[in-house]
């Protein structure tokens, strides 16, 4: 384990505070779109440079703290960055700028209503993602965790139509019930450990002052109360969501929600329990089982929807469980696969849903049936759309090919020949729903193509310069990644700096 530098900064909460009072000056410019925008994309970009300058630090081996106050004896309500709360921070707050800008030409283009209020739960939004991957011990994160709950369901249910307000009443009775089960978790840890603070190799002490049978009971409630990953059977919030706006669904699957889910699923296997304690217990192989179920399931049920959002739905399912998957393995190569994952797939998931929204912007359409000839009318849509598939599908020059690579390896240095088939099965179904996609788009038929005509319709051309660049960063950032080069290596150092910490792996 290498021995970590303290340092106390300010930086960590100067990056939580700046959505927060960004969403101040957005309720107060309501009346004036431009500047109220403008504040949007000044604070994201804010934000970015905040976090980003804490990576020499962190590198360096140190780690950035600030306390707030002593909420009770031992447990401090603040911040602590280490090398994995970073990796989430940087993909959240970066893609943050992206998506806002997306927002812009999104909720314009349809004349959206309450635009204020979209902007403002936005920005709080993020405020709770990014409090979520700076919190120093669990009574921190639990306080971030709920916020981000809170904060979501006014984007859940903006359309107001009853389809979106039954989304968000179901959203919250899942994730407001998982909220309870965290909380308690917290509280029973307290009460075995003497404290809630995340320490890398898990707390020393837990595992003497508990009996296995109440660590097995605490494990569970840990997993209920991360039911944001989105792991079968408590998983059907997530498809039914999608009656948000587009930009909502590329935060909840790729920027916020679900990645908070798996974020806490991670801290707890690596910095609650432990890797040591894991095995012990033989939770490792119970959570690389539940997993493994979720990842084949949700890839059968992508495979049936028409709708392009409700595929995509299922298949966050499933990719959220890769990440679960390889920490539950409990190696080096498997944890890092795993924490490699959040950004990767960050990056594709969120090319994929403003794909989607930017075609739905431009045509209307939003079944894959619909979509014939569509690649051919908005090629660098489509072009996007097609690396972010291929990234999921695990194939190269897309990124994802770096994080499966990893969890591959993981499979093997752990022995378990039979994960190893479980991730290429899953991998063969990516391709299964997510290539007839891309087929249909570059080579079915368009409408009218019979006639020669388009049935008086306008010509269909790429959305808004404000969508459509937006998503070509994010796809070429899935290529850049899969290559070296200095931002792919920040990623791998504090993922391998992180797992370093660990001690026991």
């Amino acid at each position: 384990m290498i021995e970590e530098l303290i340092s106390i900064s300010y930086r960590p909460v100067l990056a939580i505070l700046c959505p927060a009072i960004a969403s101040i000056f957005i309720v107060l410019s309501g009346k004036r779109p431009n500047i109220r925008e403008s504040w949007t994309m000044f604070a994201s970009i804010m934000q970015f440079l905040i976090i980003i300058s804490m990576i020499p630090a962190i590198i360096g081996g140190g780690v950035i703290k600030y306390t707030f106050f002593t909420a009770f004896p031992a447990v401090d309500f603040g911040f602590e960055v280490d090398a994995f709360g970073l990796i989430f921070a940087i993909t959240s707050s970066f893609l943050w700028i992206l998506v806002s800008s997306y927002s812009i030409g999104y909720m314009r283009s349809l004349h959206e209503h309450a635009q204020t209020r979209y902007y403002f739960c936005f920005a709080f939004a993020i405020f709770g993602a990014v409090g979520v991957a700076l919190s120093g011990n669990l009574l921190t994160m639990f306080v971030f965790y709920e916020i981000l709950t809170v904060s979501t369901y006014p984007l859940v249910a903006h359309d107001q139509t009853p389809e979106a307000l039954f989304a968000g009443r179901k959203y919250l009775a899942y994730l407001l019930s998982s909220g309870c089960f965290f909380l308690a978790a917290v509280v029973l840890t307290y009460h075995f450990a003497g404290t809630t603070d995340f320490v890398s190799g898990g707390i020393p002490n837990l595992a003497s002052e508990a009996s296995r049978a109440a660590l097995m009971v605490l494990f569970m409630l840990f997993l209920l109360g991360f039911m944001k990953a989105a792991w079968m059977p408590f998983h059907s919030w997530l498809p039914t969501a999608m009656a948000a706006p587009t930009p909502v669904s590329a935060l909840l699957h790729a920027v916020a929600v679900v990645k908070a889910g798996v974020f806490g699923i991670v801290r707890l296997v690596c910095y609650i329990y432990g890797v040591d304690l894991m095995s012990e217990l033989g939770l490792g192989v119970i959570l690389a089982c539940l997993a493994s179920f979720t990842m084949i399931v949700a890839s059968l049920f992508a495979i049936a929807q028409d709708n392009l959002k409700r595929r995509l739905a299922y298949s966050t399912i499933s990719q959220l469980s890769y990440i679960i998957f390889g920490v539950a393995l409990l190696g080096p190569m498997g944890i890092t696969g795993a924490m490699i994952h959040i950004p990767f797939h960050g990056f594709m998931k969120i090319t994929l849903f403003m794909c989607a929204g930017s075609i739905m912007v431009a045509s209307g359409k939003r079944n894959i049936s619909e979509m014939g000839g569509i690649g051919r009318t908005m090629p660098v849509t489509m072009f996007a759309f097609t690396v972010g598939a291929l990234g999921m599908c695990g194939a190269p020059p897309a990124c994802g090919f770096v994080s499966k690579w990893f969890l591959c390896l993981g499979t093997l240095e752990a022995g378990e020949l039979i994960f190893l088939a479980v991730i290429l099965i899953s991998s063969l179904l990516d391709v299964v729903y997510f290539f007839p996609i891309i087929y249909t788009a570059f080579f079915g038929k368009s409408e009218g193509s019979e006639s020669g005509l388009s049935d008086g319709k306008p010509k269909i051309k790429e959305s808004s310069m404000f969508m459509v660049v937006p998503l070509t960063i994010t796809a070429i950032f899935a290529i850049i990644f899969c290559f070296p080069n200095p931002v792919t290596d920040v990623i791998l150092n504090l993922a391998e700096m992180a797992v370093s910490n660990l001690g026991g792996v």
